[in-house]
């Protein structure tokens, strides 16, 4: 496939790019710099562009098979609901300019329900530098959940998310937080890019949520 990845020299866009790339994809990788450091590959572009605009997203999306934004703003800061929702709406915009109807972006663990039924964000103890981030992440789905004419999946992590091993070994849900036997939620962020990987490659999950865990 040809794939255009939105945030690709991030914690979560980097080892994406790489697992797209190992599959034998060809990837257009955007960064807010325009370089990822240290990856070169034959099949990797790398270019700029504001995930944010939808004319830019439309430029960069076309012609492609699929887009892949893995972008997210620095937690705590207030861009959260400018960068989360306003990449939410370009990417809509632009993927309808350009024609192109797959799209797979990550997203938030905060709005996932818990075994009450409650929101993982609503808890008193989820911390409240994450709070903002939540809020924005949970309304960019909501307005996902609104379209109905492009192939969407939204893809939320576990609770936890950091560097770790690449096993391969995931598991998956939909709205409900996993987590194991001593209630732990938690995945890698390669195993999280071989679940992002998996799931454009699928073509399941269309216009809905799922989440991925250990």
């Amino acid at each position: 496939m040809k794939i255009v990845l939105f945030g690709a020299s991030g914690n979560i866009g980097r080892p994406t790019t790489e697992e797209l790339l190992r599959r034998g994809h060809t990837v257009t990788a955007v960064t807010r710099a325009g370089h990822v450091d240290g990856l070169e590959h034959k099949a990797l572009t790398v270019t700029t562009g504001d995930v944010t605009d939808p004319a830019a997203v439309a430029g960069l999306a076309a012609s492609h098979d699929a887009v892949l934004s893995a972008v997210g703003p620095r937690i705590g800061q207030e861009s959260d609901r400018a960068t989360i929702v306003g990449a939410a709406r370009a990417l809509i915009d632009g993927l309808r300019r350009a024609g192109v109807t797959r799209l797979v972006t990550i997203g938030g663990a905060g709005s996932l329900r818990t075994p009450t039924g409650a929101r993982v964000m609503d808890d008193p103890d989820f911390p409240a530098l994450w709070k903002a981030n939540a809020q924005a992440q949970s309304e960019a789905l909501d307005l996902y959940r609104g379209v109905h004419d492009l192939d969407w999946t939204y893809v939320s992590p576990a609770a936890v998310i950091g560097a770790g091993e690449r096993t391969g070994a995931y598991r998956s849900a939909g709205d409900t937080l996993l987590t194991d036997d001593d209630g732990n939620s938690r995945i890698s962020y390669a195993d999280y890019a071989i679940a992002l990987a998996d799931t454009i490659e699928s073509g399941t999950a269309i216009r809905r949520r799922i989440t991925v865990a250990y």
